[in-house]
């Protein structure tokens, strides 16, 4: 037990790591890019260059800590059913590296934006559109690697659920999240005009994943026997 506990609470650090870097790299996109307004969005990205590096590398730590905290949860969890959990690892991986890669249109947009010598045969127009429209691939990018984003909930959910040492109440919120996230990924890319559809997921996704790191974090896990006896 108190090798599961300390499995338990460094996947929730790591958990917990990776939601707040997370947040502070949409933070700081939100301060600078404002989409559909492609100069703005140039001006914005020229006068705070270094705090849009910053959001880049801070997103990229995330992403990071989001594997190990998905590789936490496998440690923990294979118990139960490795190769459900073995699942659960590849499916956080391939989103990783899906967002990872979409990360270079970030990058691509403020490297058309640098000023370079060889980039005076376009426009300031030209340019700037440019950028708008790499920024505009990262957003759907990022929605691509939802798809992975949900499917891995459903084996960590169930996992979770089934364990006997974590609660089950967190593994149907994450089985909820995991259809909640599918519904946005789906909005995204059949609904666009709808965002309002995906407003719950957001909330029902916010709940679940947080109380599941502070679970790990605070709780730890629990003797199954004892779940077992509680359950009853």
């Amino acid at each position: 037990m108190n090798s599961m506990n300390k499995n338990a609470r460094l996947a929730g650090l790591f958990y917990l790591i990776y939601i707040l870097t997370q947040a502070l790299a949409a933070y700081v996109r939100s301060q600078i890019i404002v989409f559909g307004d492609a100069a703005a969005t140039a001006r914005n990205i020229s006068t705070n260059e270094l705090l849009f590096r910053l959001g880049f590398v801070t997103q990229i730590i995330s992403a990071l800590f989001f594997v190990l905290a998905a590789w936490g949860l496998y440690v923990l969890l294979k118990s139960v059913n490795k190769d459900l959990a073995l699942l659960l690892l590849l499916l956080n991986l391939a989103g990783v590296v899906v967002e990872c890669i979409n990360m270079l249109n970030l990058f691509a947009a403020l490297q058309l934006l640098n000023g370079a010598d060889y980039l005076n045969v376009f426009s300031a127009g030209q340019l700037q559109a440019q950028a708008l429209t790499y920024l505009n691939l990262y957003t759907n990018g990022f929605m691509i690697a939802q798809i992975f984003y949900s499917a891995w909930l459903l084996p960590l959910g169930y996992l979770v659920y089934r364990s006997g040492f974590l609660p089950r109440f967190l593994g149907i919120l994450l089985i909820i999240d995991c259809f909640g996230v599918l519904i946005w990924f789906l909005q995204f890319f059949l609904l666009p005009g709808y965002a309002v559809i995906s407003y719950p997921s957001w909330a029902v996704g916010f709940i679940a994943e947080v109380s599941l790191t502070l679970w790990l974090l605070v709780k730890g896990v629990r003797d199954s026997g004892q779940a077992s006896t509680e359950a009853v």
